[in-house]
């Protein structure tokens, strides 16, 4: 598990660690490994690397750095974007290691962001903006990109987009939340000062271990009957990508109720189908909403489900009815298990307006709701209605196509049928559902039926590691 932890802790968590080190110790030691991090981006035959360097640590940290390039032989050229507040020790190191101060960086191979550190906010200025505007080579961030929110991820206005990102000491929430390119972490220490993360984010191995997988002693029921409650006459590849999704991820048993249930029998054989909630029988879970309508006759199938007594999914149109009609909250059995699947419109209409800041969002809307709020994005947020929250980055933005949320609802839905942790089973079914988005684009874009056909793939190699 890759653990991120907020700008307040982080620096906290550093000062504990300078008050034991020399003074400029942990700086160095920073600029070492992010000159390492530049080398290794060097693969041309020229190597010509320029700074932009700020005021404070991460301008110190980018002349230091320019120090030890210049000491392998790397030309090196800095603009400071504050002269009057540069690092005294750091800009003497880098002029007497050869490094030249320049008005304009001209051409170079390697630009290195030290314009701002974690302690900044909000976008470029002006100056900072028409220097990044002009470059023309790869970029390696110190710390963060340079106008980008640590805590929030929030874009405001002119920011830096980094190919690499060196991140000093831990992750943070920035690394997770935006664009930051690759992401290179340099240890300093911090780890014995750092009690848990602020927010989490599960690696692959992690997800395979807890994918249920029968065992010698299983059978169809032992591993969890998903219930499907999705789709109508007039959209059946809801019910058809939910129903698949489920049989998919595990080899239980799934039972289908509603108006679509002569396509989803003729797509997945597999499916107990039925035409209502009361004849579907006995499941472990349900997901209720993808294409389900906003109807009084789909209100009558949401509190039946809601009524039911077992985890519930509620997606979609399951949203927007729990949004129109706060009656429909009082059906829910007490202490069941509820996860909501919006992404940021369905969230307004539930809680209002995300805003910048996406974690906090997703918090208080699960507290709210005391339910797990699973919010879609190329980074889900997943918040739990006890104040952990996960989050996963996709490697693309090929999960953005219709219908691919009636998978990742489906996914979710059978992972709470084996029992999983409610917020556990979302972020491992949002992983799955990434995974099997990449792994079935290819580098095109896809339907969500392709995304469907490759959850077994996915499955495969997160179990692999």
């Amino acid at each position: 598990m890759r653990g991120l932890w907020t700008t307040e802790r982080v620096r906290a968590a550093e000062e504990r660690v300078m008050a034991r080190v020399p003074d400029g110790a942990l700086m160095r030691r920073a600029a070492f490994g992010l000159a390492r991090v530049a080398l290794g981006m060097l693969t041309g035959p020229r190597r010509r690397v320029g700074l932009l360097v700020g005021a404070g640590g991460n301008g110190g940290d980018a002349l230091w750095a320019g120090h030890y390039l210049r000491r392998r032989g790397v030309a090196v050229s800095a603009v400071l974007l504050r002269p009057d507040r540069a690092h005294a020790e750091g800009l003497a190191a880098f002029r007497g290691a050869g490094g030249r101060v320049v008005d304009r960086l001209g051409e170079v191979d390697l630009v290195v962001d030290g314009i701002v550190g974690l302690s900044a906010r909000g976008p470029l200025r002006p100056d900072a903006a028409e220097h990044v505007a002009a470059i023309d080579a790869p970029v390696l961030a110190v710390d963060l990109p340079s106008g980008i929110d640590p805590d929030t991820g929030a874009i405001t206005g002119p920011a830096v987009r980094a190919d690499v990102t060196v991140a000093f000491g831990c992750l943070k929430p920035v690394h997770a939340l935006a664009d930051c390119g690759r992401v290179e972490l340099v240890d300093l220490g911090l780890g014995p000062e750092l009690a848990g993360p602020d927010l989490a984010e599960l690696e692959d191995a992690e997800v395979g271990a807890h994918w249920p997988v029968p065992g010698r002693s299983d059978d169809k029921y032992t591993q969890g009957v998903t219930g499907i409650a999705a789709g109508s006459a007039t959209y059946p590849g809801a019910a058809v990508l939910a129903t698949g999704a489920a049989l998919l991820a595990t080899s239980g048993m799934v039972r289908y109720a509603g108006a679509a249930a002569e396509a989803v029998r003729a797509s997945w054989p597999e499916s107990i189908c039925t035409g209502s909630i009361t004849d579907a029988g006995r499941v472990q879970s349900w997901v209720v909403g993808p294409g389900l309508g906003t109807g009084l006759s789909a209100e009558g199938v949401l509190r039946a489900v809601l009524e039911a007594g077992v985890p519930v999914v509620a997606d979609a149109d399951a949203i927007t009815m729990l949004a129109n009609n706060r009656d429909l909250w009082d059906a829910r059995d007490p202490g069941t298990p509820l996860v909501l699947t919006p992404h940021d419109r369905e969230f307004e209409r539930l809680a209002g307006p995300v805003g910048r800041d996406r974690v906090a969002a997703a918090r208080r809307a699960a507290e709210r709701f005391d339910a797990v709020v699973l919010l879609k994005g190329n980074t889900t947020v997943l918040a739990g209605p006890d104040g952990r929250v996960f989050v996963n980055r996709a490697g693309g933005g090929w999960a953005a196509t219709a219908g691919s949320g009636d998978v990742l609802s489906g996914l979710v839905g059978t992972l709470l049928a084996a029992r999983l942790d409610p917020l556990l089973a979302a972020a491992c079914a949002a992983r799955a559902h990434a995974t099997a988005a990449d792994l079935a684009s290819r580098g095109a874009p896809i339907p969500a039926s392709a995304l469907l056909r490759a959850v077994p793939d996915a499955i495969r190699a997160l179990r692999s590691g």
